[in-house]
């Protein structure tokens, strides 16, 4: 099984959309393992988007983060990061898909909902800043067997 990490950004709070989102991941069959609503201090946001230190965004996606309350989402799946990733839509929410997060709640590029981590080590990293390790809380298993086939012991 595979952890990524999702922000509900502080424009989805704003908007009371964060049962919405969270449910789209749920119906998916993602395992919710953690959920905070935080407050970043700046520092915390340079560390999140610490791989684009130094582009042209960078301050903005900062200012971004910590305008208000975001919630931090750990969850958990087979393939979940291109699961997750596939189900945020396009970053420009104007170009994102219908039946996407960003293509049926957005219309910016910046003010774009949510963030999900993009590889294994970035969600690593990410999931490191939100949440301790006995932070996560494992769910019991007994609805995976509706979402995957253990027969060979490996989820398939």
């Amino acid at each position: 099984m595979e952890r990524t990490l999702v922000l509900v950004k502080p424009d989805a709070v704003a908007r009371r959309l964060v049962g919405r989102i969270l449910a789209r991941f749920e119906d998916r069959g993602l395992a919710l393992l953690g959920l905070k609503l935080v407050r970043l201090e700046a520092s915390e946001a340079e560390a999140l988007y610490a791989p684009h230190r130094g582009k042209p965004f960078f301050e903005g996606l900062v200012r971004f983060a910590t305008r208000g309350p975001l919630v931090a989402v750990c969850l958990e799946g087979k393939g979940a990061i291109a699961s997750v990733r596939a189900m945020l839509g396009a970053t420009n929410a104007a170009e994102a898909a219908p039946g996407s997060i960003r293509g049926d709640f957005g219309l910016s590029h910046r003010y774009n909902l949510v963030h999900g981590s993009d590889s294994p080590e970035s969600a690593a990293r990410e999931i490191a800043l939100f949440f301790d390790e006995d932070d996560l809380v494992r769910p019991t298993d007994g609805g995976l067997v509706w979402l995957y086939d253990f027969s060979e012991g490996e989820a398939i």
